[in-house]
């Protein structure tokens, strides 16, 4: 071990993270050991579900912080196409959890679907610690892209049922809901930090094996947790009837089967992105078909959810450059000491702890004075931000020369501006859909939501390549003309989205909603979008 007074900067960094995980796990350990059925005046079953979630999001965030480096730094694939492939996962990230929701709400419940998406995402990320040699020419790569296949479909099992289940411990009425959700995504945001720093520190300073292995002890910890914690749960997630053993096998072996057929896509990217189209003008067509039969009001609303939607892809599309483009800056020309860059991944999820509280709190507070902006409004402010944050960064690269190195400073800015835009648009955006939305489309309309999701980190992913121009190698003249291309981009949709604000708010026709009981259907809504983990959600103005 290496002596404390030979400690660097990255060295702290990941010595305080340790010391601060310890803490939560220590509390964990004395909530478990209680005999009491509730802890804090909260079901102990929150809690298991809290630490779950915490090791399952460390792993498989600290395993993103990664990736773009092991990418190309491993497997030697250039830096604009590992920008592509990590554009591609992550679509497929956001795609499988519609479909592993589903299942679960017809057939195998959600405490089943996170069991077996455990399973897989432990698998995935223990075969991500198989290096080989390197080189596309290696044959080890092929256990590589098995690992993200296992991860994506190991995800859609887990990903949205794990948040549902939260709710399913409470009452409709029990007022301690919405307090629930902010201790469970606290966790979240826990474990998204710490799983950026630890994996991250290892990989980049003793070796991938040892960041990746992290990330798969991470994930078992997640499962035994689980696992261990059935009585807990008071029943949570349990199938909605009985079934057959036979069709519950069936389910299984179609998610390995699943895990083939990711395998084959995740390295024909060209596949995804013609699917994505396809099923995206289908999804489309069948959401006008839907609203054309509604009357005037509840297809007014429809139109104002497919605005809202529409803006979805250019957000995340911009604010997802954080674990590719962005990162690889930051490791080329940025001054960041001996802190390794996946590290600074980290800034997003701490940023999120600090902030949403307070913009909860805003939004209450301006909705009381009669000022909080409309939900179109406040998708606007998020354009605004996320453009501005790229024009900082860029304005400051170029403010002390293009032979310096970018100072740090800029780094947490650009972070800053595109956390605090993803908090006006990611969890506005769940709760309208889930308030706008027909009774009968909600899960239709939510599944939408996150596909556009999906579709813009493919998008994140072709903006990333185009950093690597014509040879595939990011430049940083190049990669800064395009940061400031596209923050003026967003800055120009937003004053678009602004101008049209007032109408798509009329279309809302807020004056004339009636409460609906959609058991599940806000906690479905409320996993965390890729980009950052937001603990709470605002109802749509």
């Amino acid at each position: 071990m290496k002596d404390m007074a030979l400690w660097n900067e990255g060295d702290w960094v990941a010595a305080i993270c340790t010391v601060i995980l310890g803490a939560f796990l220590a509390a964990g350990l004395a909530i478990a050991a209680s005999r009491k059925d509730e802890a804090l005046g909260h079901p102990k079953g929150l809690y298991m579900l809290f630490f779950a979630e915490m090791w399952e999001r460390f792993s498989f965030y600290g395993m993103r912080a990664l990736l773009i480096f092991y990418l190309v730094q491993h497997w030697l694939f250039s830096e604009g196409e590992g920008n592509l492939i990590l554009g591609a996962y992550g679509s497929m990230v956001y795609i499988t959890p519609v479909l592993g929701g589903w299942l679960a709400d017809r057939y195998i419940g959600q405490r089943k679907a996170v069991l077996f998406g455990g399973v897989l995402l432990t698998f995935g990320h223990v075969f991500m610690a198989f290096e080989g040699s390197g080189g596309q020419s290696d044959p080890a790569i092929n256990v590589f892209w098995l690992a993200l296949a296992l991860i994506i479909v190991g995800s859609g099992f887990l990903k949205a049922n794990i948040s549902v289940m939260v709710g399913q411990l409470y009452k409709l009425t029990d007022s301690r809901r919405d307090a629930a959700y902010t201790i469970f995504y606290m966790g979240i945001n826990v474990g998204a930090a710490a799983g950026t720093i630890l994996v991250g520190y290892l990989g980049q300073t003793l070796g991938w094996a040892y960041g990746f292995g992290l990330a798969g002890i991470g994930m078992v910890a997640g499962l035994v947790v689980f696992a261990m914690g059935k009585s807990a749960l008071r029943g949570a997630g349990e199938p909605p009837a009985m079934l057959a053993r036979g069709k519950e096998l069936t389910i299984y072996a179609a998610g390995l089967a699943a895990v083939a057929v990711m395998w084959g896509l995740i390295q024909y990217r060209e596949v995804i992105q013609a699917l994505l189209i396809v099923c995206g003008v289908g999804l489309l067509g069948y959401v006008l078909y839907q609203a054309s039969k509604l009357e005037k009001e509840p297809r007014e609303r429809i139109w104002a959810i497919l605005f809202l939607i529409a803006i979805n892809p250019l957000f995340w599309g911009l604010f997802d450059q954080a674990p590719g483009s962005l990162n690889l800056y930051t490791d080329k020309y940025i001054d960041i000491g001996n802190i390794p860059a996946s590290v600074f991944q980290s800034i997003n999820p701490i940023y999120i702890i600090l902030f949403a509280p307070i913009f909860a709190m805003l939004w209450q507070w301006l909705g009381q004075k009669g000022l909080e902006p409309s939900a179109p409004a406040k998708f606007a402010l998020a354009l605004f931000q996320v453009g501005l944050g790229f024009l900082v960064f860029a304005w400051g690269a170029q403010s002390v020369g293009m032979a310096a190195m970018t100072p740090v400073i800029f780094l947490f800015l650009i972070y800053l501006l595109h956390t605090t835009g993803e908090l006006c648009l990611s969890p506005v955006g769940l709760s309208a859909m889930n308030r706008l939305a027909p009774g009968f489309m909600a899960s239709l309309i939510m599944g939408a939501w996150f596909y556009m999701t999906a579709v813009g980190s493919f998008i994140a992913g072709k903006i990333g390549e185009a950093t690597g121009g014509e040879g595939g190698e990011m430049s940083k003249e190049l990669t800064l003309a395009i940061y400031n291309q596209i923050g003026w981009i967003a800055i120009a949709v937003g004053a678009v989205v602004l101008l049209l604000s007032p109408i798509v708010k009329r279309w809302m026709h807020l004056e004339t909603l009636q409460d609906e009981t959609l058991e599940g259907a806000a906690e479905a809504g409320l996993e965390p979008q890729e980009g950052g983990i937001h603990p709470t959600t605002h109802p749509a103005n």
